[in-house]
């Protein structure tokens, strides 16, 4: 009777160890959620990355914009102008016919005009004069405009050098553009001086045929007057202008 007690008493205790232990052993793995989780943990990750390397394009980008914008430290324009200006100069300083078409109309319709036999010789001695000392000044002319764009020659290879190291060396658009355009505007202003430079030496050249061509009409109308009695005195003096 003892002994059916005790296995009851063990039987009760098996069964409440074979209920309760395993609730309290047992651990749930589930590998369809564990990869679902990784997946999703990789997929926030990769998110993550891929606003990292958004923001870093975009810090470049306006980087990048920051350098297209920055102006060019080197400018040549300050030298540029004084060149130009140093022609222009030379270009005013024009003696007796300058570049102006008033005056030089007048001057053809004085000194330069046909030769007539109503004119006095000491009128045309005195046209002679001048056109000589027109043509003396306008050659005086074309040489100091020549000698002051020899003089810019210097200055320009100067800028020329610099304005090329500052176009290899531009670190966006904007400083290229704009090393670009100081380039071509000292090229205007060596086009300028060239333009200068033809421009005196034409009016030298045209002064000094307009002086021939006036003696060659006044030399008939002195040797006209030389074969008329009374008038030859006055011929050789005339003469020594043409």
């Amino acid at each position: 009777m003892r002994r059916l007690g005790l296995l009851a008493t063990a039987g009760a205790v098996a069964l409440m160890l074979g209920v309760t232990l395993p609730a309290r052993a047992l651990i749930v793995f589930d590998p369809t959620n564990y990869v679902q989780n990784v997946l999703t943990a990789a997929r926030e990750l990769q998110q993550i990355n891929n606003q990292i390397t958004s923001l870093q394009n975009e810090a470049q980008m306006l980087i990048n914009q920051a350098r297209n914008l920055a102006n060019l430290p080197y400018s040549s324009l300050q030298q540029l102008q004084s060149s130009i200006q140093r022609t222009q100069q030379l270009l005013a300083q024009a003696q007796r016919i300058a570049y102006d078409v008033q005056q030089i109309d007048h001057a053809f319709s004085t000194s330069y005009a046909p030769a007539t036999s109503s004119q006095s010789n000491q009128l045309l001695i005195s046209n002679a004069q001048s056109r000589w000392q027109n043509s003396y000044a306008a050659t005086q002319d074309a040489l100091r405009v020549q000698a002051g764009i020899v003089g810019n020659l210097d200055t320009n290879r100067i800028q020329t050098s610099a304005l090329v190291t500052s176009s290899q060396s531009a670190s966006g658009a904007l400083q290229a553009t704009q090393a670009g355009n100081q380039i071509l505007a000292l090229q205007a202003q060596q086009l300028a001086d060239l333009t200068a430079a033809a421009a005196a030496q034409g009016r030298a050249q045209s002064l000094e045929a307009a002086q021939r061509a006036s003696a060659q009409d006044q030399g008939r109308e002195q040797l006209r007057r030389f074969l008329t009695p009374g008038q030859g005195y006055q011929f050789s003096n005339v003469q020594m202008f043409h």
